[in-house]
């Protein structure tokens, strides 16, 4: 077994999707923990203490906006790299998703290579 890239949190109320993102990730040396929203990912996060989180932005109890903005404000997490999956892709979402303070934004359906690609150079930048 190779040496680990980095932890990543996948939050997704989808279990499909969560469940097709953690097994890419795993497979390509990433340990993976999941959350099914983002109450779930705010009471894991500081247990996991990921490198990366992806964040599914519509879901219920807490979106992936609100959660992004969570993460942000709590310095116990506002060094986590968070990428935003949305299928809202318009210039609107991306500048709030910009305003917030989010690394990378991609939209749905989602390339698995380029998931892998974004997620792997910020868990390298987490780690330098």
């Amino acid at each position: 077994m190779g040496e680990v890239l980095g932890k990543v949190l996948v939050v997704d109320d989808d279990e499909v999707i969560r469940q097709l993102i953690a097994v890419n990730l795993n497979l390509e040396g990433f340990e993976v923990a999941t959350a099914t929203d983002g109450q779930d990912c705010l009471e894991q996060v500081l247990d996991v203490m990921p490198d990366v989180i992806t964040l599914d932005v519509m879901m219920p109890c807490l979106d992936g906006w609100a959660t992004a903005q969570r993460l942000r404000t709590e310095e116990a997490t506002s060094h986590i790299k968070v990428v935003l999956i949305t299928a809202r892709a318009q210039d609107d979402d991306k500048r709030r998703g910009r305003g917030i303070g989010v690394d990378a934004y991609l939209t749905k359906p989602f390339d698995p290579a380029e998931l892998i690609q974004v997620v792997r150079d910020l868990a390298a930048g987490a780690r330098d």
